[in-house]
């Protein structure tokens, strides 16, 4: 007889090699067919919701590795909620306006002046759901469940609407104005910017330190005297109207060679080593508030400069003399107006310095004109200085190109009416990150007006009309009708029709006697169309508001958690969003940010034809997401490790169970300890894998879940029970209740699992041929529930107690295998001695053999032996027979024939 054909050995379909690339899209198509996202949310409906709403990525180009950890860990949110009961919707949604769709138009050869704007804006709206549609098909394979068939893009007409309500509600309560400030402009997007499109990068500076001479000094000073000023912007000097100083400072005349000097009194000794002047001495000292309304001549223009006094002048670098144009910083700007210096800009949209600036001048792009205004101070002899510094500069975010402040006409968002609300209500959030909220509440308390006008085509347009003598049209009947009109026809409307076609019929005004109205030509900052999404999403469809959790990458709280705060309360008196989780970003495996010049990116797409969608699932759920991660070959090799020991513990599970059926279940009561330890264990692992989530820690689930594969499962449970799960009668008692513990053991572990191995937990589901009443899919299973386990504390602490004994054991086990004595444990004979507070472990004589898996255990009262944590140990080497059928030692007498008595009567029932 072949003693092997009489083995009861694992048999199942679920293969050992996972071959996700492969098995993974046949899943996708089946959730697409069968409506599984659908099916999975109204199995809730009626119950407590859950609301997550989803931040909208941009709609240009392939998902990034960023996008994909965001995304996974939305839909694992999503899936564990509705797992809870909750019901939980996910709309998924994308940020559809913008320059970079404008700019991605024009290189595919469309110039957008040559055209109508409407026209161009059908091939923007066009391109933007081409890119809409990779997206989404890139997420949709990435395993996600959302409302892919309803998904909302700022771009469709009922979101436009509600965005055009949400800023009539904030125009007619006095938030939204126009004025003339200073604002980011990008020259390379021709258009303002707001703070959050505005990022800072180091560049290489031209510092000029200019002689302005004195012309009326008020009694002070003589007119040969000069203030010293300085500046990084060496093209903005042509704009300088005025000379700022602080009132409380001591300000120094010095005499040098290169003449009188006015300069703060601490930085003399200093800013004449710069000057390369070694004679010198100081004749007099003024406070800066004596010398205020002194005028100065301006060394390129016939025309002054007022000295004036502002308290942003600090000590800590230039002279202590600042040089103001209004027209080109905020400081400058609002201490002009104290001044009433006008807002002077004499830079065109383009960044080219005007005509009013000279032919010399005229025409030259800011950073030219640096050199060329340099070089004309250094001719008349007025430049004192030119050096090079480094230092961070504002940079437009999408073209990487640097801005300038620049004074014109645009739309701006107050924030100082609604200020105290919007700082309480950030302390009502819960933010999950504590450093988040006090960044959000830093921001928003220093945060100045928002401008929310961009001079570009692609966007919401601003709904506002002017009147004949440029009174703008701040009205709710207007308002209103404009929103009808766009929920109907979609913000194209605006473009494509007159201003008697877009205004209410009949409409008159008293500053436009003559009928004539002119409609706005800019558009709203795309952070106003995401930031209003909470009502043009969520509220239009029927949700709560605010809802229960925003989760977006670290960078929103000065972009969407920013703007979506400010448009929620002041359209709604309340912040959005319940709860603010978020994410840091992805970076290399050496800890570098990814960029496409440093050739470091990592492609998502590639990487799931290399591992599968569920091997990045588990990356993103094992990182710690809440801080900058990395990703890299290396990384991805150890997760599909882990992944592979999952896998193939659940493999042994379900070949296990081939011959079993949910009627062969044995009582939880009528299992022996061991067993009911294990699914106390189970009850542990599930309490912790729920408390790891009620804190979004997707990492520690994981681990726990590994953990206990690797170190309860599979090299203790799993281990002793082959020789019971081969060996014994395919319907013996023993055998069943094994069989019951690894049925429990799938049945939770598939439901586990499903949050993040979406692909895996469906074919585990897809090859458990154990329940004829399954559900047709993991995700519409019933959640795991807690084993009703009587006594299960005293359980837990028996077996807890005979673990730490096992650990003895196999500890004394190392120096024969070392010696290489014996080799495998189940050559060995264990003298054991318990200590007294383990002497209980005694009650399991008849199994401890089967347990530590030897060959023999004896149990004695032996203090001699050597003497480890639990117990006195001694072990040998076995001298006994080997069952040829299971492998096990025996004593001579314990033989029946060549088998041990247990195969014999097992081989002899099967020969029969």
């Amino acid at each position: 007889m072949n003693y092997k054909d009489t083995l009861l050995m694992p048999k199942t379909d679920f293969e050992m090699r996972g071959n996700l690339p492969k098995k993974e899209p046949k899943y996708v198509e089946r959730w697409q067919e069968n409506d599984m996202y659908n099916k999975v949310i109204q199995q809730n409906e009626g119950k407590d919701s859950f609301v997550f709403h989803d931040g909208p990525p941009y709609a240009n180009g392939n998902m990034h590795m960023g996008h994909m950890l965001n995304k996974v860990i939305k839909d694992v949110i999503c899936r564990y909620k509705n797992m809870n009961g909750f019901y939980t919707p996910y709309i998924p949604g994308w940020d559809t306006h913008g320059l970079p769709i404008e700019n991605a138009i024009q290189k595919l050869g469309v110039n957008r002046k040559e055209m109508p704007t409407a026209k161009f804006r059908e091939k923007c709206d066009a391109y933007a759901h081409e890119q809409v549609n990779k997206q989404m098909e890139q997420l949709i394979r990435m395993g996600t469940f959302a409302d892919y068939k309803h998904p909302y893009l700022t771009l469709q007409h009922e979101f436009e609407a509600r965005q055009i309500e949400v800023f009539a509600k904030m125009a007619m309560d006095g938030l939204i104005f126009k004025g003339l400030k200073p604002v980011y402009w990008s020259p390379s997007s021709e258009s303002a910017l707001a703070e959050a499109e505005v990022e800072y990068h180091d560049i290489k500076s031209p510092t000029i330190f200019v002689k302005f001479q004195v012309k009326d000094g008020k009694g002070f000073l003589d007119n040969d005297v000069n203030f010293v000023i300085w500046t990084t912007t060496p093209w903005t000097i042509p704009a300088n109207l005025a000379i700022c100083l602080n009132a409380s400072y001591n300000y120094a005349l010095v005499e040098t060679e290169k003449g009188k000097l006015i300069v703060l009194d601490t930085l003399v000794d200093e800013l004449m080593a710069k000057f390369e002047i070694t004679d010198y001495k100081v004749v007099n000292h003024y406070k800066g508030s004596e010398l205020e309304y002194i005028t100065c001549q301006h060394p390129l223009y016939d025309r002054e400069s007022l000295v004036i006094l502002g308290d942003h002048v600090t000590a800590d670098s230039g002279t202590g003399c600042v040089h103001t144009a209004p027209g080109f910083g905020a400081d400058d700007f609002f201490v002009g107006q104290k001044y009433n210096l006008p807002a002077y800009c004499n830079v065109d949209e383009h960044g080219c310095m005007m005509e009013d600036c000279g032919e010399w001048l005229a025409g030259q792009y800011v950073d030219d004109a640096n050199k060329t205004v340099t070089m004309k101070l250094d001719e008349i002899g007025a430049l004192l200085k030119l050096e090079f510094i480094t230092h961070s500069y504002p940079h437009d975010w999408r073209t990487k190109k640097p801005i300038i402040f620049r004074a014109t006409d645009q739309w701006f968002c107050s924030l100082d009416k609604i200020r105290d609300k919007l700082l309480s209500e950030i302390d009502n959030v819960n933010w999950l990150n504590e450093w988040g909220h006090i960044r959000i509440y830093n921001m928003i308390r220093d945060r100045g007006d928002w401008c929310i006008s961009r001079q570009r085509t692609w966007g919401v347009p601003i709904p506002i009309f002017y009147c004949e003598d440029g009174t703008p049209i701040i009205e709710q009947e207007v308002f209103d009708h404009i929103s009808e009109l766009f929920r109907e026809h979609g913000s194209n409307v605006w473009f494509e029709r007159d201003e008697k076609d877009l205004l209410p019929e009949g409409y008159t005004n008293e500053h436009s006697p003559n009928g004539i109205f002119k409609k706005e030509k800019d558009i709203m900052d795309v952070w106003f169309d995401s930031g209003s999404s909470h009502t043009g999403v969520m509220v239009e469809r029927g949700f709560n508001y605010p809802v229960d959790l925003y989760f977006e990458g670290s960078d929103q709280y000065r972009g969407w958690f920013n703007s979506s705060l400010i448009i929620g309360v002041a359209a709604h008196g309340k912040a959005p969003y319940k709860t603010v989780l978020s994410h840091g970003f992805v970076l290399d495996g050496k800890g570098n940010k990814m960029s496409k010049s440093l050739g470091n990116t990592v492609d998502p797409i590639k990487l799931v034809n290399q591992y599968g969608a569920d091997i990045v699932r588990l990356w993103a759920t094992s990182v710690a997401y809440q801080q900058d991660v990395r990703i890299s070959n290396e990384i991805m090799k150890q997760v599909a490790e882990g992944y592979r020991k999952i896998r193939n513990t659940m493999r042994f599970v379900l070949g296990n169970l081939n011959d079993f059926k949910a009627s062969d279940l044995v009582e939880i009561k009528d299992l022996p300890g061991v067993d009911q330890y294990m699914l106390a264990k189970l009850n542990e692992l599930m309490k912790a894998y729920d408390e790891a989530y009620a804190n979004y820690d997707f990492a520690t689930a994981n681990q726990e879940i590994l953990n206990y594969f690797t170190n309860t499962l599979s090299s203790f449970y799993m281990d002793f029970t082959k020789d019971i799960l081969y060996i014994e009668d395919a319907n013996s008692p023993r055998r069943r209740q094994v069989q019951t513990v690894l049925y429990h053991h799938a049945k939770t572990m598939m439901k586990l699992l499903s949050t993040v191995l979406v692909f895996t937990a469906e074919e585990l589901h897809d090859h458990f041929h154990c329940d004829e009443n399954k559900a047709e899919s993991i995700f519409l299973e019933p959640k795991y529930e807690l084993f009703d386990i009587e006594n299960e504390e005293e359980v837990l602490a028996y077996f807890s107690k005979f673990m730490e004994v096992r650990k003895d054991v196999l500890k004394s086990m190392e120096g024969l295998r070392n010696e290489k004595l014996i080799k495998s444990n189940m050559e060995t004979k264990v003298t054991l001695s318990l200590k007294d507070e383990y002497k209980d472990i005694a009650n399991l004589k008849d199994d401890l053999k089967q347990l530590f898996i030897v060959a023999k255990v004896e149990l004695v009262d032996d203090t001699t032996l050597e003497e480890y944590e639990t117990s006195y140990i001694k072990v040998e080497k076995f001298n006994g027979v080997q069952c040829p059928r299971c492998w096990n030692y025996f004593d001579e007498d314990e033989m029946n024939g060549e088998l041990c008595s247990r195969c014999a009567s097992v081989a002899h029932r099967v020969a029969e």
